[in-house]
């Protein structure tokens, strides 16, 4: 018995139909089977650069988030600050300098005018305290006091205290007008500060004005 027997003609061609469509696939699934050992569609693992047919390495997208291989790295050449040139200029009153007062190259005898002189007179020679006292006023020295002095002293000497700055005084003035200069002895130990001259007849006058 026929499998399209008891069916009507249009429904025994449509049965025909998908018979004939059901063959052809099936020709066409045996065909596929046959020749799957050419080209494979496998899917590339994931993490492995995929290549072209020909094996050249095709070039991977960076990872979302990397920086850019082309981006310039940021300059690092930082200009360090200058520092100003220290000055070479010496501070003002440095030791050494010419004309100052008690330093070296200065005008040593006028840095110790400033102490006083007391005069006193040991000889027989009137007014002569007075014309010493003259002398050195005429000298710029700072006489303060002028008078006898009693007893024999054998020469005429500038006496100061030492370590004070009568010391220096003495010296200068000693060296300026010819005697010596000496510590103070015992009896004038006592007197006011100040250079003393204790004058005898060696002394010469140096009237510097000429009366």
């Amino acid at each position: 018995m026929s499998l399209f027997s008891g069916l009507s003609r249009p429904m025994k061609a449509a049965g025909l139909a998908l018979v004939g469509v059901a063959v052809i696939a099936a020709v066409i699934g045996g065909i596929t089977l046959t020749s799957g050992g050419g080209d494979s569609d496998t899917a590339t693992p994931p993490g492995t650069t995929p290549t072209s047919s020909d094996g050249a390495t095709q070039p991977s997208s960076p990872a979302p988030g990397s920086p850019s291989a082309s981006t310039p790295p940021a300059s690092s050449s930082a200009v360090p600050p200058s520092s100003a040139p220290a000055s070479s200029a010496p501070p003002a009153g440095q030791p050494g300098q010419t004309g100052q007062p008690g330093q070296p190259g200065g005008d040593q005898q006028a840095s110790h005018k400033w102490v006083t002189v007391r005069v006193y007179n040991n000889s027989t020679i009137q007014g002569l305290a007075e014309q010493a006292a003259k002398d050195f006023r005429a000298s710029g020295w700072n006489v303060s006091e002028v008078k006898g002095y009693p007893g024999r002293l054998p020469e005429t000497v500038a006496y100061y205290r030492p370590g004070t700055d009568e010391e220096a005084a003495a010296k200068a003035l000693a060296l300026e007008f010819g005697f010596r200069a000496e510590p103070r002895f015992k009896e004038i130990e006592n007197i006011g500060p100040g250079v003393i001259v204790i004058l005898t007849k060696d002394y010469k006058t140096n009237d510097k004005d000429g009366s």
